[in-house]
């Protein structure tokens, strides 16, 4: 966790939220708890008019949950706890009242998506393939399937959910509406993000906020609805298949 962080920059009603793990943008405890509270902030902050959501590195834009906790995790509550990290995350981009911009530069999996599926409006380059890997290993796409589903609908998710070892392409994920737009490059990624941004920091901050609360009606009990979905993946984690798939994964590594 030494090089791990997640930061935020203000600049001229534009807060840029980046956060970084060496291990692909991978997502532990820590990091989701620092995300969730940042976002709050970013969202409360009345000199913020709109948010950007990016990660660092040229690769992953983020690889999900980390590994490395999910096999040391000893029983439901831990399991719980971790997973309900996640929950936090997408509720406090949810219930955000700032509009949030997605800068997506390079492959999702698992978690990763379900932030690419949480922002409100995700940019992506080429090459930002997407793959939910839950199954895999005994688990689910639990937390996260609510925001995926909501952007791709049911067969999409479900498409996701139960092959685990396909990639979707870019282009793919732009059909299914999880990103808004697919830019060839980091520089055409950079300026899509950079020409959006200026457009909204230049729109109204109440119709905005006024604006969001329709894109996420009907998502109000999610509260509850996602601390139950990590309670099933905290109980499904501690399985011997879960364990065993993880540690497999991980010496491939």
């Amino acid at each position: 966790m030494a090089d791990a962080y997640v930061k935020s920059e203000f600049h001229n009603g534009l807060t840029t939220i980046e956060f970084f793990h060496p291990q692909s943008n991978s997502l532990p405890g820590k990091i989701l708890d620092q995300l969730a509270q940042i976002i709050h902030g970013a969202g409360n902050d009345k000199y913020t008019k709109v948010i950007i959501l990016k990660s660092a590195g040229e690769k992953a834009f983020c690889a999900g949950a980390s590994f490395d906790e999910l096999v040391a995790i000893e029983n439901k509550e831990q399991g719980l706890e971790f997973f309900n990290g996640f929950a936090k995350v997408i509720n406090a981009m949810r219930i955000c009242p700032k509009l949030i911009i997605g800068r997506i530069h390079g492959k999702c999996v698992g978690g990763g998506v379900g932030l690419a599926a949480a922002v409100d409006y995700a940019i992506a380059k080429e090459g930002a393939d997407i793959k939910l890997s839950e199954l895999a290993v005994g688990i689910g796409p639990f937390v996260v399937g609510p925001a995926v589903e909501r952007k791709i609908g049911a067969s999409a998710f479900s498409q996701l959910a139960i092959d685990t070892t396909l990639w979707r392409n870019a282009e793919w994920a732009r059909a299914k509406g999880l990103y808004a737009e697919v830019q060839p490059d980091i520089a055409s990624l950079d300026e899509a993000v950079h020409r959006l941004s200026n457009v909204l920091l230049r729109t109204s901050p109440d119709a905005m906020e006024e604006l969001k609360k329709i894109f996420w009606q009907g998502t109000e009990h999610w509260d509850k609805l996602l601390l139950e979905r990590a309670a099933i993946s905290g109980r499904l984690v501690l399985s011997d298949f879960t364990k065993e798939a993880i540690n497999k994964f991980k010496e491939k590594v």
